[in-house]
């Protein structure tokens, strides 16, 4: 591999000179510039990144660490993220962790030692350990999509209460009285602010506390199917299913139709998050639609204003509003399951 001694040779010149050239830094002749960069391009030579990096103390780079890079939702978080760092000439570091702290921490340890410039953090649980640790190690940090309780960061999201309280509503509205709501695990904000803004739709039509069926599992396609399948065995069976996001929808329509169970005849199905384009020809799941790309895009403009020391002394905590999407998949309940109630 050619050092810049190697094209310090070949071009006749110092080594100074030829870091003159790559930095654009001081006056270099024209024909002593075309010398140096015919010579990086004979030799084929790629200038040490990280030396710069640690010379300049930046190495443009930032890193966006997300639960599931399966899931659309934060496929489309991931692009508002890249195009916005794009446009500043920054490349971003994608790290996958499947909700686990564990693998969160792992990578963490690994992107403090290249030196990112910051980090977007889809974080796993709702603890502040990985915030203290990048705190502690100087590295800015912006939560996406979640909250993190008892400790100070910017964090930029959807409402999930007013989200999980529309279509909620939006099922009562339409005369189910037994609801039950299916969503992720309890260490993770927005399974319990979406289980808060189901209850509160609830208590306003006049039910209680003991009308409300909430079921825990994880935020999977195979986490759906299994609580879809319990939920078809309660005795009064529910009405309605509320998928707490879009893999565990999925799973929840697979459960029906292995089941036999018709969406909406006899069972209505919505979301939280809708589904991709490219798994249905004819959207038909009624969905809370999550600001997906805004999310990525002003998360990481956050980011550049704390890089650029232009933050608020106070942490952000940018809240962006969900969107009802109304389609076929919610429908009136049969007569006999209304009795029910």
């Amino acid at each position: 591999m050619a050092t810049i001694e190697d094209v310090a040779k070949r071009a006749g010149v110092s080594a100074m000179t030829v870091s003159r050239v790559l930095n654009n830094s001081g006056y270099i002749g024209v024909k002593t510039r075309e010398k140096v960069e015919r010579a990086i391009e004979e030799l084929g030579y790629v200038p040490n990144a990280l030396a710069r990096s640690l010379r300049f103390k930046t190495t443009h780079t930032l890193a966006l660490v997300l639960t599931d890079i399966t899931n659309s939702y934060f496929t489309t978080v991931a692009r508002g993220v890249e195009d916005m760092a794009n446009a500043r000439d920054f490349t971003v570091m994608f790290c996958n962790t499947d909700e686990s702290p564990d693998k969160e921490m792992k990578y963490l340890s690994v992107l403090a030692q290249k030196q990112v410039d910051g980090v977007l953090l889809v974080p796993a649980f709702s603890s502040p350990d990985p915030i203290l640790f990048l705190k502690a190690r100087g590295i800015p940090v912006v939560v996406l999509d979640r909250r993190i309780p008892d400790v100070e960061v910017d964090t930029v999201r959807t409402d999930s209460v007013r989200g999980a309280y529309q279509i909620t509503r939006h099922l009562l509205d339409l005369g189910h009285r037994r609801i039950a709501i299916l969503t992720g695990p309890v260490e993770i904000s927005t399974s319990t602010d979406r289980v808060a803004g189901y209850k509160q739709a609830l208590l306003e039509a006049g039910l209680s506390e003991a009308d409300a069926v909430i079921m825990g599992g994880a935020y999977t396609i195979s986490s759906g199917y299994q609580l879809a399948q319990r939920a078809l065995a309660l005795k009064p069976t529910p009405t309605a299913l509320f998928a707490g996001n879009n893999f565990i929808a999925i799973g929840v329509l697979r459960a029906l139709r292995d089941a036999g169970v018709r969406v909406p005849d006899e069972m209505s199905v919505v979301s939280f998050d809708d589904l991709p384009s490219t798994t249905v020809v004819d959207p038909f799941l009624t969905v809370v639609s999550q600001p997906a790309y805004a999310i990525g895009e002003q998360g990481t403009s956050r980011l550049f204003d704390v890089l650029a020391g232009r933050a608020q002394t106070a942490p952000l905590d940018l809240v962006l509003p969900a969107e009802l999407i109304v389609r076929q998949s919610s429908g009136a309940p049969r007569r006999k399951d209304q009795d029910m109630g």
